[in-house]
């Protein structure tokens, strides 16, 4: 960042150029000039344009965020017109010849502290043609500085805007984590604002649900969901018994027994005869619970062990096939009558 009376300027080494980076960037080169300039002319790429228009650029929605916080004006250079801001662009070769050429670092972080001396002693005394020999920190030091808009009291929170789409599940991916949100955005693209410590997911600019931020894993809120559906995602005691029915008498049967005294205490055993469904199917599952009755241990280990196993049948009589009538014949006999009257003939 050059300002554009002094020459003073601002470099800030990075790996990557995404939107966090970007700016953060710009917040410490506030910070390092102690004011903002009020105007900026930066760049097209995309971590802060996201569709260039010489009458009205988008801007990303945390570069916005930015110059709202900062009370300055973003103005972005027309799209292939390098001379829009020529007092960043000449000093380039100059950076690379003067700071990066010759020099080691020990990491990223002490190639932005040199960059920040380097700014200062190196850069900021020497002599500019353009400024009639003088340096560029000593006319920023009488002229620029308080001609430039005062930091603000709060401390700019740096945020990543994205935007998801929500699931049939109700939930949205931010980062590496999922949050929920009220079940009739489903469906709709929402913009999730992830900050230092919260998350904020808006649609059509209004707040629609917060959550604490977190880096993996799942916030769930069952509010969320229709209410004849929160049953089926938190798996309740109800739901459990209508499942059972469902499923068979005998596996309603089993899962009456393990609710019928300490319903909480033994839900999760319900919940997992009920999920053996998933595996092994409905038919198969409720022989099994039969058997397990039968044996006098109705558990989900025992009902597990008895599928793997492969013993649900055993014990169940077959069910003998109804007798043919006497006029209908079996295969063995039914073109035995030919040969007679072949011999007959």
């Amino acid at each position: 960042m050059v300002l554009a009376m002094s020459r003073h300027m601002f470099v800030r080494p990075t790996f990557r150029m995404d939107q966090g980076a970007w700016v953060a960037a710009h917040r410490d080169a506030f910070d390092f000039f102690g004011g903002v300039p009020r105007r900026l002319v930066p760049d097209n790429l995309k971590t802060g344009v996201i569709k260039p228009d010489i009458y009205d650029p988008k801007l990303n929605h945390a570069y916005a965020e930015l110059a709202e916080h900062y009370n300055c004006l973003i103005d972005p250079a027309r799209a292939a017109k390098p001379k829009d801001k020529p007092r960043v662009e000449r000093p380039m070769s100059y950076v690379r010849d003067s700071y990066f050429r010759g020099r080691e670092w020990i990491d990223l972080s002490d190639m932005q502290r040199g960059a920040l001396t380097w700014c200062t002693d190196v850069a900021g005394r020497r002599s500019h043609r353009s400024l009639d020999g003088a340096s560029p920190l000593s006319i920023f030091k009488a002229v620029e500085r308080p001609a430039l808009i005062a930091l603000p009291i709060m401390t700019f929170e740096l945020a990543a805007w994205s935007r998801p789409k929500v699931g049939p599940d109700c939930y949205i991916k931010v980062g590496k984590a999922l949050y929920s949100v009220p079940w009739r955005f489903i469906g709709r693209q929402v913009d999730a604002r992830a900050g230092e410590r919260t998350v904020e997911v808006f649609s059509d600019g209004v707040v629609i649900k917060t959550w604490s931020k977190i880096e993996r894993g799942r916030q769930t809120d069952w509010a969320d969901y229709p209410p004849h559906k929160v049953a089926f995602f938190m798996r309740t005691p109800t739901w459990c018994r209508r499942r059972a029915g469902e499923l068979g008498p005998s596996v309603l049967e089993v899962v009456l027994g393990l609710l019928e005294d300490g319903a909480l205490h033994r839900l999760r055993a319900a919940q997992g005869v009920l999920g053996l469904a998933e595996r092994h199917g409905d038919v198969r599952l409720d022989m099994a619970c039969r058997r397990a009755i039968e044996v006098g241990d109705p558990g989900y280990r025992t009902v597990k062990g008895i599928l793997v196993a492969g013993t649900e049948a055993e014990g169940i009589e077959p069910v003998q096939a109804p007798l043919a009538p006497a006029h209908l014949h079996g295969a063995d006999t039914l073109f035995a009558h030919l040969g007679d009257t072949e011999a007959a003939g």
